[in-house]
């Protein structure tokens, strides 16, 4: 599997993500969208998730697509996010139809970023408008690192961030990640340069250091920062034609990426959750393979897509935590 044009989920033709951040309050939103509805389904494995209609993407459910999906910054105050992107949609005249009127299907997943050292002391919700910005600015290409809703995320020991990353399967399907990083583990291995992903990278896409020799599986490093708030959000995507139902095998196959690529991953007190997306553009020529295929590739986008958010990130100045670069190259920045 190699990766796409951009290594970006926007490699999945037709999908399109925006960004908006705020640097004074360290936080932002990321919006996922298309041109028309596309299939969505969710898989949570993390014991403290923030979400948005998610109970609508079961598969016995009225509603099969969606007008976007949203990831945000501000714990449960972010949902306001999904707010604002409802709102921009329908002055568009998107929506699902119902008589005369167009109702707005957005899902949405929060993080816990609210004590990153950032202003926090708002009279105003921001995350409506952060919500709006960020679908005004989607496009195909986008920054990774400290923008959207990773720009105010945090690691163990470092920086978390905005990651993405896509493959090309044989079958001709293309799958992308999409993740705000945001974790109570740790990306790295220990106090070393390497990633946990590193057995999944392609082309040096985060240094190319290679994997650790050593290391003491016994020890789980944790947050410095508080035990409570973290959480790890993504979203997996592919240009096949896939079910609800399958479109949420895709999004659970995806969480062993997650447990590759951060270790602990999916602890009672992170929220993780993967949105699974489906635009319907590419039919499967063989549906069994295909699909194990396409949640295989699934799991290993989204670890690649985690240490890029790491290893992209460039933080604000004056962070509670070093970014990855500060950390184990001050130099280059």
């Amino acid at each position: 599997m190699k990766p796409g044009a951009r290594n970006l989920i926007t490699d999945v033709p037709g999908l399109l993500v925006g960004n908006a951040s705020d640097a004074a309050i360290r936080t932002g939103t990321t919006v996922l969208t298309a041109d028309k509805p596309f299939t969505a389904a969710v898989h949570v494995m993390g014991g403290a998730p923030g979400s948005r209609e998610t109970d609508l993407l079961a598969p016995d459910k009225l509603v099969q697509e969606v007008d976007a999906l949203v990831l945000s910054g501000g714990s449960a105050l972010g949902l306001s996010a999904a707010s604002g992107v409802a709102d921009a949609l329908r002055a568009q005249g998107r929506g699902f139809a119902v008589g005369d009127q167009n109702v707005p299907i957005v899902p949405a997943a929060i993080l816990f970023d609210l004590l990153n050292g950032g202003d926090k002391g708002w009279d105003k919700n921001p995350y409506a408008d952060l919500g709006r910005s960020a679908l005004q600015a989607a496009s195909d290409t986008f920054e990774l690192g400290t923008i959207g809703a990773g720009a105010g995320a945090t690691t163990a020991g470092l920086l978390g961030g905005l990651g993405s990353a896509s493959a090309i399967l044989p079958s001709g399907h293309t799958v992308g990640a999409l993740v705000a990083v945001n974790a109570l583990g740790s990306a790295t291995v220990a106090d070393t340069q390497h990633f946990w992903a590193a057995l999944w990278e392609q082309n040096d896409e985060f240094g190319g250091f290679g994997a650790a020799t050593t290391y003491d599986p016994a020890a789980a490093p944790l947050s410095k920062m508080n035990l409570e708030g973290n959480t790890t959000i993504a979203i997996v995507a592919t240009d096949a034609v896939l079910t609800q139902a399958q479109a949420k095998r895709m999004a659970t196959a995806a969480h062993d990426g997650m447990a590759r690529a951060l270790v602990p991953s999916h602890t009672p007190m992170d929220g993780d959750l993967v949105f699974g997306a489906a635009t319907g553009a590419r039919v499967l020529k063989d549906p069994v393979p295909d699909t194990l295929m396409i949640g295989h590739a699934a799991a290993a986008c989204l670890a690649r897509a985690i240490a890029r958010g790491v290893y992209c990130a460039k933080g604000f100045g004056g962070d509670v935590m070093p970014t990855y670069s500060a950390r184990f190259a001050p130099n280059s920045n």
